[in-house]
């Protein structure tokens, strides 16, 4: 490719399978220090640290400093979206490293992408928004209807402060195990943020799964029922 952005350079920095699983250990939005990530990575540190180097020269990361600890995290969510797509990409051909067992199942019914749910509860949450009528799409975005202002309003996220960010309200991200969308952007940030602060679920300190407890998910259910199939 003589012109145009040069995709190869971002392919060889996520195709390395250290930088890989780093990149997915920090797709929970947490920030980890080099330690833990060369744990998860199945490297030693130095080598680690050099991976992690290559990682943040390429945008994919970025490091925070908190007194003499120095953390990493995601450089956004675009690298969020980015990682799961080519985790849908790979689902989509077979291409596993495992065979789902029981905490393959807790992550399909609800993880963490980012900062915004995913997995079966997440697509639920998605085309409940838009079977309602709360968003709609136009072409291939999607915006927030006037019902959809009242109800999310209602629901006690404040709109007007989602809008002042210069990240987009709205946003689809495909899922990689649904196949489907769910809800990314600050909107979806928002609402997985108003699920964890109403106690309806609990992150898992070892994943990226959500554990919703059996009153949250029966609150969660009610406040995206799911009874209409979504438009298109």
């Amino acid at each position: 490719m003589r012109d145009g952005p040069d995709i190869s350079r971002i392919g060889a920095l996520i195709g390395d399978p250290a930088r890989a699983n780093i990149l997915a250990a920090l797709m929970d939005g947490r920030a980890l220090t080099a330690t833990e990530l060369s744990e998860i990575a199945g490297v030693a540190a130095q080598t680690a640290s050099t991976h992690l180097a290559k990682l943040e020269d390429g945008g994919l990361i970025r490091p925070e400093r908190q007194g003499r600890h120095k953390y990493f995290t995601l450089a956004g969510p675009d690298v969020g979206q980015l990682i799961e797509s080519l985790m849908d990409f790979a689902a989509e051909r077979g291409h596993l490293r495992h065979r789902p067992g029981p905490k393959d199942e807790a992550m399909r019914k609800a993880r963490i992408c980012y900062d915004h749910l995913a997995g079966d509860l997440g697509v639920r949450m998605f085309d409940s928004l838009v079977s309602r009528g709360h968003l709609n799409f136009d072409g291939g975005a999607i915006g927030l209807t006037c019902d959809g202002e009242g109800f999310l309003t209602g629901a006690g996220i404040d709109l007007a402060a989602l809008r002042k960010s210069r990240r987009p309200l709205c946003r689809r991200c495909l899922d990689w195990s649904e196949r489907r969308d769910h809800l990314a952007g600050s909107l979806g940030a928002a609402l997985f943020a108003m699920i964890i602060d109403k106690g309806w679920a609990r992150r898992d300190a070892a994943s990226r799964a959500i554990a919703f407890t059996p009153p949250g998910e029966t609150a969660f259910r009610k406040l995206f029922p799911h009874d209409a199939k979504r438009p298109g």
